[in-house]
C-alpha cells in the first residue's frame, strides 16, 4: 500500500502536538476515574486513552461527534480485542436542534454471497465479511463533525505509532485467543511478539501498519478504504486465502442512515435503533415493565421481573425485518399482552390482570414464539474467548446538546483473528456460519443497542453496552434504576445486574458487585429458577453521559467492571 504523502505526515505529527497529548502511557496513568462532572461536556469510554482523545477534541472547540470519532478510532487502537475499523458500528446522535438521527456501519454480506456454497468456519478468513465501522465514523465526521479529519484521528494515530501500555484486560483476551492469532502472518506481526508470545499487561504495544493506514484516511478518506489501495490489498488477501469478498464487495459498502425507534417510559420518551441494532429490544423490555409498580417490590424482586421483561422482549429481534414486525415491537397494545406472562405478585401489576396459562398474552407469545424459533439470533457469549462478551461502548456529549452513543464490535473475542499484512487491524467475524445464514447484502444483526432517554425533547441519558447478548439487559437495567429507583448514574451501573436465558434467570453474584444470598432467594420466590454466576463483567459494560439539569452539568459512568473512564473538559 501506498504510503501517505510526506505533508500529510507532517500535518499529521504537527497536529498530535496541537492536540497537545503526552505519552500514551502517561496519560493512562493519568485518566482511571470511573466517573465524571463538567459543564462543557463528557467523554465515557472503555478504556481511558479513548476518552482522552474524545475530551482533547472538546477542548480544542469540537463537538460532540469529534468527540465520538476520535474515541472511536482511537479505541480502535487501544482495545483491539473488542473493536477495529474492520468491524462494525451502529451510532445515535441527538443533534442541538433536537432531531435524533442513525448510523448504520454494520458489516455485509457481499450481494453475491451464496451462504450454501460460501466456505465455513469458526474463525478465519471465511467469516470475514465487508467492514463497515471505518464507513460509521467517517459517515459521522463527515455529517456531523466540525474539526478538520486530521485533528480528529491524530490521537489514533499517535498510539498506533508511538505506542500503548497494553491493559490487563486486553492483555487476558489477547493470551486467550493467541493459538488462533499465531495462524495469520498478518496477526502474528502485530499481536505477538519475536518469540511468539502474546503481549502482557503492560506491555508497550506499537501498531505502526495501523497507524499508517489511519494516515491514508486522513489522506483519501472513504475512497482510501474502500476503493483505493486500502480495499486493493484488502481483496487480494482474501481472495488469496478463501474468502468470499472481491473488490466490487468494498467499492458497493455504503454506511446507511438507521431506523429509528421511538417508545416512552413512564413520562420519559426513550429512543433506539431499529434492526439491525436492537433497540426494539430495550424500548420493548421497558414498555413491559410499565405494567408493574416497583414500589411494591424489593430490589431484588424488581430486578426479577426486570430480566423476565428483558428476556420476553428479546426474542423480537428474530422477527424484525419487516415494518409490520417493528411496529409490533414498539407497541404498548403488544407489551401489555406479553406482561401477562411475568411471574410477579399481583399487587405489583399496574392496567395488566393476570390470565391463566391458556390466557391471550400466552396464546399470543405462544404463536410468535413458533415463528420466531425458525430465525437465528446472534451467538449469546464468545465460546472461544475469555468468557467476558464481546464489543465495546463509548458515549459523549458537548455544552450545546449534541449526544453521541457509539457502539463498535469485531464479533467474538479478536473477531476473525485475520490481519492482512501491511494493514495492521482486525476484521470481525460475519460470515461463515458465525451469524446463522446470511443473505446476498444483508447485514449483521446484534444485540447492540445505543440509546438515548429524552424528557420534553432534550436528552437526559445516553448509553450503551457491551456484552454479547447481555447488552439489551444492561441498558435497560440501567434505565429502570435511574427513572425507577432515583439513582444516580453511578449508583446504576454499580447495582448487580441479571439475565434471563431459556433455562433460567441468572443473576449477577460477584464479589464486589453482586446479589447476596438472600436476595437469590427473594428471587426464587417469585417462582422463578435463578442460577448465581460469578463473573465480573459478563453481565455486559454500560458506558453512559447523564445531563443533571439541576446542577446544569454533564455526568459520566463508566462501568466498574471494565477498565474505562469518564472525564470532561475541567472536570473531575
Amino acid at each position: 500500500m501506498r504510503r501517505p504523502s510526506l505533508s500529510s505526515a507532517l500535518l499529521i505529527c504537527f497536529l498530535a502536538a496541537l492536540v497537545g497529548l503526552p505519552a500514551a502511557h502517561e496519560l493512562q496513568a493519568q485518566a482511571t476515574r470511573q466517573n465524571g462532572h463538567a459543564g462543557g461536556g463528557m467523554v465515557s469510554a472503555a478504556q481511558p486513552l479513548a476518552t482522552e482523545a474524545g475530551v482533547r477534541m472538546l477542548e480544542l472547540g469540537g463537538n460532540a461527534a469529534d468527540a465520538a470519532v476520535a474515541a472511536g478510532f482511537a479505541i480502535a487502537i487501544v482495545e483491539p480485542t473488542m473493536n477495529s475499523i474492520g468491524g462494525r458500528n451502529q451510532i445515535l446522535v441527538h443533534l442541538p436542534d433536537g432531531r435524533v438521527v442513525g448510523i448504520d456501519g454494520t458489516t455485509q454480506a457481499p450481494w453475491d454471497y451464496d451462504y450454501d456454497s460460501a466456505p465455513q468456519a469458526d474463525y478465519g478468513y471465511p467469516v470475514v465479511g465487508v467492514p463497515g465501522a471505518a464507513a460509521g465514523l467517517l459517515k459521522l465526521h463527515a455529517e456531523h463533525g466540525s474539526l478538520p479529519l486530521a485533528t480528529v484521528m491524530a490521537p489514533a494515530i499517535d498510539y498506533a505509532e508511538n505506542g500503548f501500555r497494553v491493559l490487563p484486560g486486553d492483555a487476558a483476551r489477547q493470551n486467550a485467543a493467541a493459538d488462533d492469532i499465531a495462524e495469520f502472518p498478518g496477526s502474528r506481526e502485530v499481536f505477538q511478539e519475536e518469540d511468539g508470545t502474546a503481549y502482557d499487561a503492560g506491555d508497550l504495544l506499537r501498531q505502526p501498519d495501523y497507524g499508517a493506514t489511519l494516515r491514508a484516511l486522513v489522506e483519501g478518506g472513504r475512497d482510501a478504504f474502500y476503493r483505493g489501495e486500502i480495499a486493493e490489498a484488502m481483496a487480494a488477501d482474501l481472495a488469496t486465502n478463501g474468502s468470499a469478498l472481491t473488490l466490487q464487495a468494498f467499492h458497493d459498502y455504503e454506511a446507511k442512515d438507521s431506523g429509528i425507534l421511538r417508545g416512552t417510559y413512564r413520562g420519559y420518551e426513550i429512543v433506539g435503533l431499529d434492526v439491525p441494532a436492537a433497540g426494539a429490544v430495550v424500548i420493548q423490555a421497558l414498555h413491559i415493565l410499565e405494567h408493574f409498580d416497583p414500589a411494591d417490590l424489593t430490589e431484588a424482586e424488581w430486578s426479577a421481573v426486570v430480566g423476565q421483561a428483558i428476556g420476553a422482549a428479546s426474542p423480537e429481534l428474530r422477527a424484525l425485518g419487516t415494518d409490520s414486525a417493528a411496529a409490533r415491537a414498539v407497541s404498548k397494545e403488544w407489551a401489555a399482552r406479553m406482561a401477562q406472562e411475568i411471574q410477579a405478585p399481583e399487587e405489583s401489576r399496574v392496567g395488566v390482570s393476570a390470565e391463566s396459562s391458556d390466557g391471550a398474552g400466552k396464546a399470543a407469545t405462544g404463536e410468535s414464539m413458533a415463528r420466531w424459533a425458525s430465525a437465528p439470533l446472534p451467538p449469546p457469549l464468545d465460546p472461544r474467548g475469555d468468557g467476558q462478551g464481546h464489543t465495546t461502548h463509548l458515549t459523549t456529549a458537548d455544552s450545546a446538546g449534541m449526544m453521541v452513543a457509539l457502539t463498535q464490535t469485531l464479533g467474538p473475542n479478536m473477531g476473525s483473528k485475520v490481519v492482512t499484512p501491511g494493514l495492521g487491524f482486525l476484521y470481525a467475524s460475519t460470515l461463515g456460519g458465525y451469524l446463522g445464514r446470511m443473505e446476498p447484502g444483508e447485514r449483521a444483526r446484534s444485540y447492540i443497542s445505543p440509546v438515548m432517554v429524552l424528557r420534553d425533547g432534550q436528552p437526559v441519558l445516553a448509553l450503551g453496552a457491551a456484552g454479547g447478548s447481555r447488552i439489551v439487559a444492561g441498558v435497560t437495567q440501567v434505565i429502570s434504576r435511574m427513572v425507577d429507583q432515583d439513582m444516580s448514574l453511578a449508583g446504576a451501573l454499580e447495582a448487580p445486574r441479571v439475565f434471563m436465558t431459556d433455562d433460567a434467570l441468572q443473576a449477577e453474584t460477584s464479589p464486589v458487585i453482586g446479589w447476596t444470598p438472600a436476595e437469590l432467594r427473594q428471587m426464587r420466590g417469585l417462582g422463578l429458577d435463578v442460577v448465581g454466576v460469578e463473573r465480573a463483567g459478563a453481565f455486559s459494560r454500560v458506558h453512559a453521559v447523564h445531563f443533571d439539569r439541576e446542577a446544569d452539568a454533564w455526568i459520566g459512568g463508566a462501568d466498574p467492571d471494565w477498565e474505562g473512564s469518564a472525564r470532561g473538559p475541567g472536570g473531575d
